[in-house]
């Protein structure tokens, strides 16, 4: 599986570029040797070059982030540590050996991600789902305290000046490959100590689990 996409589309346009390059030399030559058929003709695959270059490099910032997904595969650990009443540190380890810190407010945390799925034509080509973390939060199990009270949300990743998600939301005319774009996402209670996994099916749909059996008795200690 490939992991980083992104850089597979980099490549793909950093060789349209060496293309691009290449017969805008060959066009100059033909040119100051009086050959203007010739020359035009590699301009003309010059331009073309150059648009699947500049395709390249936005299609690949757009694909920052993003993982193929071909099976139900872990997508993070996660670690509480009580600070106070509904107040918890929380680690987010992720499968390649990174991790991030959060402070949440609330009883549960919830974690969300972004989801790619393509046409069928384009899965008959080989196309598989994408996903990408987004972010992770806390919640309230209390409605009116959950509106009264300022949300805890902590990003995920880094941001990109071109998300493939947004493109879509944004100008779905441009991306007629892709069939829909929607978030998902899972949550559990916080509990002091407790451990867990998340992750995400093939369909694209996040799953939340206690990572052990002491969180899980913790869990179901809390009704769950």
């Amino acid at each position: 599986m490939l992991e980083n996409l992104s850089l597979v589309v980099y490549v793909i346009g950093a060789i349209a570029l060496l293309f691009t390059i290449g017969h805008g030399v060959a066009s100059r030559r033909h040119w100051r040797a009086r050959r203007h058929g010739r020359a035009l003709n590699r301009a003309l695959w010059m331009l073309v070059s150059l648009c699947l270059a500049l395709l390249g490099a936005v299609l690949g910032t757009a694909l920052i982030g993003y993982q193929r997904l071909n099976g139900e595969v872990p997508v993070a650990s996660l670690t509480a540590r009580q600070l106070g009443p509904q107040n918890f540190a929380l680690r987010v380890d992720f499968p390649d050996g990174t991790h991030q810190s959060a402070e949440l407010r609330g009883d549960e945390w919830q974690l969300d991600a972004r989801v790619i799925k393509w046409t069928p034509r384009a899965v008959m080509l080989g196309a598989q789902p994408l996903y990408r973390l987004d972010r992770i939060s806390g919640r309230y199990h209390d409605a009116a305290q959950a509106q009264a009270a300022q949300p805890t949300v902590v990003p995920l990743g880094r941001d990109t000046p071109v998300d493939l998600w947004e493109l879509k939301q944004h100008f779905p005319q441009w991306l007629p490959w892709i069939d829909a774009d929607y978030g998902s996402a899972a949550y559990l209670p916080l509990a002091d100590g407790a451990n867990y996994r998340a992750t995400i099916s093939p369909m694209g749909g996040l799953i939340a689990r206690p990572a052990d059996a002491a969180t899980a008795e913790k869990l179901k200690a809390m009704g769950w």
